[in-house]
């Protein structure tokens, strides 16, 4: 009656099948770091599990197949990770553009309440009500062009007065 062989230290096991294995998890595309990860990883489970030494050969194979699975894991808790940290992205840029629109808002509301009445009537009429140039000027007896005029240096102060606020 023959005996099972004596089983291989786990120190021998290591020595023989780390390098292999640590070139196998860099041939499927893992990183240094990583595959010096997944190597401990595998012969830890050797550690902790039932293991049948069979020979070298299935021995290998053995490792190799849990490394690849421990790899597979790895890049499927990786693919979940950028995926959640994609949509926490997309989160935060939508409530950030509502917030910076609100502050916004809010920045040239108190501009606005800033400026003398006439430039608040003029933009009101331009802007709320639709007039156009030439209605707004027969309304205050000015020019046309005084109204191109009124209306940029009332829009080039909100600018100013906007961005004083916001970035103040």
């Amino acid at each position: 009656m023959s005996r099972s062989p004596e089983p291989t230290p786990p120190a021998e096991l290591i020595r023989r099948h780390q390098r292999a294995l640590w070139r196998w998890l860099r041939f499927l595309g893992a990183d240094g770091p990583t595959a010096e990860d997944l190597v401990q990883e595998t012969f830890l489970v050797v550690l902790r599990g039932p293991f049948e030494d069979r020979g070298p050969a299935a021995t290998s194979a053995w490792l190799r197949a849990v490394a690849r699975n421990l790899f597979l894991k790895d890049r499927r808790r990786e693919a979940r990770a950028a995926a959640a940290l994609e949509e926490a992205e997309a989160v935060w840029l939508r409530f950030r553009a509502e917030d910076e629109e609100n502050g916004l808002k809010d920045a040239l509301r108190a501009c606005l309440e800033e400026l003398p009445e006439r430039g608040r009537r003029v933009l009101g009429l331009r802007y709320e009500d639709g007039w156009s140039r030439a209605r707004i000027a027969r309304e205050l007896s000015l020019g046309e062009e005084g109204v191109k005029s009124l209306l940029a240096r009332l829009r080039k102060a909100l600018r100013a007065c906007v961005e004083r606020r916001l970035w103040a």
